[in-house]
């Protein structure tokens, strides 16, 4: 049998390699030559030629076929064009901007995305809403259009080794350079669906493993169990041995915050992943919280150079005297509230028995 992944040295790409030598295939990777992964073994063959070009695709394939071919790098609306009949089945790889409202939260109404998004949620289809969005959907719509019966994962934020644009960064290096406080938006209680990377190749794997449930879907992607931006924080600082002040303000106000946040507002992504769970059987294989300590120890290890592609591509600028200024100004604002008082303080309901809850009326018999 015979694969062609198109990619291969992102950061799921030598999960995804290795799964298929694993299962029996003489595997090709078609990619432009400009990284090498040492997890790839040398019985892989490599195609160097431009992703993004459909000519230098087309001469470099030239006539040859394959059973499988996995699109998770390039122009996917050219790959799935090129490869119409000249592959047995077609998996691809686009993302969750495809959903209306990911990236414009302002258009639905109630604000934001049903939590959790399945999906069959809305698809853009107004390109002014949202450019980039807009151009997935129209790819999803080529590869289906070139592929019936092809598999399409719909990938949220990735983390992990290898990643180009890891938003972990923005604490990672924090850290690094001795900070002790951190600014976050609404206590940090955003939750932005991820995967890890192992995680997001696992997935693939199994659509490869269940051919016939797979074919002709759509299914949502990354970890089964989400954390908070503030769950995430802790784990890393822990993981580095670091005692980080979490410094909570209104998003208006925490605007060194947007990098980790990546969205103009605080509102949910959170995908639905009942599809890839009960058709294809997919449990994470690494834990979020572990996951979030390899991604840690790896950014420590290869720190971004900050005049570097993925560190502009962030737009964290780690102005350190501007935040501390902003914190400061911060908590003189609260220092100076005024204390108000209540006729009767509200209560959290009768319902509520956790800290600062109402005492017992009787003893306990």
């Amino acid at each position: 049998m015979k694969a062609l992944i198109i990619g291969g040295t992102g950061p799921t790409g030598h999960y995804i390699v290795n799964g298929l030598i694993r299962r029996g295939y003489d595997v090709a990777m078609l990619h432009t030559g400009r990284h090498e992964v040492d997890e790839i073994p040398p019985s892989v063959e490599h195609i160097h030629t431009d992703p993004f070009s459909e000519p230098a695709l087309r001469e470099a394939l030239n006539r040859r076929t394959f059973d499988l071919t996995i699109a998770a790098y390039g122009r996917l609306r050219r790959i799935a064009e090129v490869m119409a009949g000249r592959t047995g089945r077609f998996i691809s790889i686009g993302g969750a901007p495809a959903y209306r409202g990911y990236m414009n939260p302002g258009v639905l109404h109630p604000q934001g995305l049903p939590i959790p998004t399945p999906e069959d949620s809305p698809l853009l289809t107004v390109e002014a809403e949202d450019g980039k969005g807009w151009r997935v959907v129209k790819s999803e719509e080529a590869v289906f259009a070139n592929h019936p019966s092809a598999t399409h994962f719909r990938y949220p934020h990735l983390y992990g080794p290898y990643q180009l644009a890891p938003r972990e960064w923005s604490i990672v290096r924090r850290i690094i350079d001795g900070r002790r406080a951190i600014i976050v938006p609404e206590a940090g209680l955003s939750i932005n669906h991820c995967g890890y990377v192992e995680n997001a190749a696992h997935a693939v794997l199994l659509a490869i493993d269940k051919p016939e449930a797979s074919a002709g879907q759509i299914y949502n992607c990354g970890d089964e169990r989400q954390l908070t931006l503030r769950q995430a924080i802790e784990v890393i600082a822990q993981a580095l041995s670091h005692d980080l002040e979490i410094v909570s303000m209104p998003w208006e106000f925490a605007i060194p915050a947007r990098p980790m946040i990546s969205q103009a507002s605080t509102t949910h992504r959170l995908l639905d992943m009942t599809k890839l769970k009960t058709q294809l059987g997919y449990h994470d294989v690494v834990a979020p919280e572990r996951g979030l300590e390899i991604t840690a120890r790896w950014l420590v290890a290869h720190p971004l150079d900050p005049e570097g592609g993925e560190a502009k591509i962030l737009q964290d600028p780690f102005d350190y005297r501007a935040e501390d200024e902003l914190i400061a100004a911060w908590k003189n604002l609260c220092a100076q509230m005024p204390q108000v008082k209540y006729t009767r303080t509200p209560g959290y309901t009768a319902a509520y028995s956790g800290p600062g809850g109402k005492a017992r009326s009787s003893p306990m018999d």
